[in-house]
């Protein structure tokens, strides 16, 4: 068994060696790029079905141009997907 501990030595620290890092050159000049703000969810229930969140085991969220959606499910998803503007009415 001792006849594994140097092989495997080897190769750990040739493993090691290989590890790069790569090296971002940022102009001080000019402010790193952010990503942009997303608006928090207001509502406390689905924006398709108006039922509780948790009413299908456990909320959905989606980003849809910057504005966080909630859904009770994954069909709810679907529903908002084929017609966002009809649902984002309902948002305050």
């Amino acid at each position: 068994m001792k006849s594994y501990r140097v092989p495997a030595a080897i190769v750990l620290a040739l493993g090691l060696v290989s590890c790069q890092t790569t090296t971002i050159k940022v102009d001080p000049g000019k402010p790193l790029a952010t990503a942009p703000a997303v608006k928090p969810y207001p509502l406390k229930t689905c924006l398709v079905t108006d039922e509780d969140l948790d009413s299908m085991g456990g909320e959905v969220s989606r980003v849809h141009e910057g504005q966080e959606v909630k859904f009770c499910c994954n069909s709810c998803v679907k529903k908002f997907e084929a017609n966002p503007s009809k649902y984002l009415a309902k948002l305050p």
